[in-house]
């Protein structure tokens, strides 16, 4: 804000930049949040702006054709794709920690730039810089002049002690020297340390930010459901018979969709659709092929929200047996759809869910996790009282929490507070 500008006069008049590494709905997780705050806030009239890679320009062109000159895509360069490249040799975490963190600290230098220019072409009230979502990530965005919002934040996870040892030792040890590290990180690229807002999603992200952090830390759920697309039919669908399971998510190996084929195939007749796809796709049809239900398993890949929405319709429950899930807003969106949810006691899942619309079974290890999914399942089959029971429940939960609407409402608050403080 120049200093010869006045105040906004409300949450509403604020002039808004949202600042990401990824928008993009085609995404999914992270990368949808951005699009969700400038879609919303577009939708209310609310002047904002938005700058991204430019990875995703395609799609963005086509979902807003009438905001272009309120989109700033950095071009994707020659180091981009090297960089991506270089991150491919190496396992996922040790790719995010090093090439992946490298890459974003890039672009946001670049974004810097163009906020400025935004600030005074526009005359740009606040920065909201929602991923990445990571707690220890650190950050560019700051020195604007101007208040800047990061988060909500969801991050400081671990697998569950069981399973630790599935990952090398090179990786563990990689994840702990950056773990360590962060708080000189991040006082060195003060983003996260200036920053006038520090939104969590839960206690446990709260503790994982580094010690040098100075703004002020608020509790807010990440993620949010869409109750337009994920809502109940227009005409009652019938339970199926025999039970009929859902998954949705990426095809990857901690999302362990091989504990939710062996209770599958403790259920003689029961059917699981699989909506998504992956690397670990032909490893688990394979396994589906070796316990003798491939014929009960339909592999879906990738379907529109909507159709997504449609399919879990009437399904006996959701599935989530992931043991490594910050978020999970697949979670919600079955919530949101009137379909219980049975998932591990890990992570998000355990944010959203209780015993009031789901079941959380105890992650402590492979024989606990296939057996607490197994007799979930038969349960649920078996209970339709219940089922309707934790539906509803769910519903509920989904509308009075995690309503996109009412977070935006809460955001908007948040960011007439940042606004306000750091002028006063």
């Amino acid at each position: 804000m120049s200093s010869n500008q006045s105040l906004p006069i409300s949450p509403e008049s604020l002039r808004i930049c949202i600042v990401t590494e990824n928008a993009s709905f085609r995404f999914g997780g992270e990368a949808s949040l951005p699009l969700h705050y400038f879609a919303r806030l577009r939708a209310r009239g609310i002047e904002a702006w938005l700058i991204t890679h430019g990875r995703t320009r395609a799609e963005l062109e086509a979902r807003f054709p009438n905001d272009q000159e309120r989109i700033q895509y950095i071009p994707d360069k020659w180091y981009h794709r090297l960089i991506w490249q270089l991150s491919r040799c190496l396992p996922r975490r040790v790719s995010e920690a090093t090439f992946g963190t490298l890459m974003v600290l890039i672009n946001q230098l670049i974004q810097r730039g163009m906020v400025r220019r935004l600030m005074r072409e526009q005359h740009i009230d606040l920065v909201h810089q929602p991923i990445p979502v990571s707690p220890k990530a650190p950050s560019f965005i700051s020195g604007l002049g101007i208040p800047v919002i990061i988060g909500p934040m969801n991050g400081g996870m671990d697998y569950p002690p069981t399973f630790r040892g599935a990952e090398s030792l090179f990786t563990r040890m990689t994840v702990a020297v950056g773990r360590s590290s962060a708080s000189l990180v991040n006082s060195i690229i003060s983003g996260k340390k200036d920053a006038a807002l520090l939104l969590v999603a839960n206690e446990r992200t709260r503790r994982a930010l580094p010690a040098c952090v100075r703004g002020e830390i608020i509790e807010i759920p990440e993620n949010g459901v869409d109750l337009s697309i994920w809502h109940l039919p227009e005409e009652p669908v019938l339970a199926a018979d025999p039970a009929r399971f859902v998954f949705v998510g990426r095809l990857v190996d901690w999302k362990r969709l091989d504990f939710a084929l062996h209770a599958l195939a403790a259920m003689p007749g029961a059917r699981l659709q699989v909506i998504g796809d992956g690397p670990m796709r032909a490893t688990w049809s394979a396994e589906a092929q070796n316990l003798g239900i491939a014929d009960r398993v339909e592999w879906l890949g990738w379907r529109p929200q909507p159709e997504c929405a449609s399919i879990l319709q009437g399904a006996t429950a959701l599935l989530l047996p992931s043991i490594y899930e910050c978020g999970g807003a697949v979670v919600l969106e079955a919530m949101a759809c009137e379909i219980p949810v049975i998932a591990t006691a890990w992570g998000g899942p355990a944010d959203y869910l209780d015993a009031s619309c789901g079941v959380l079974v105890d992650p402590s290890n492979q024989e606990t996790i296939t057996r607490g999914f197994t007799t979930a399942m038969i349960t649920l089959a078996a209970d339709q009282a219940l089922r309707i029971q934790l539906g509803i429940a769910g519903r509920k939960r989904a509308e009075e929490f995690f309503d996109w609407n009412q977070k935006i409402d809460a955001m908007l608050k948040l960011y007439w507070k940042a606004t306000h403080d750091f002028h006063a």
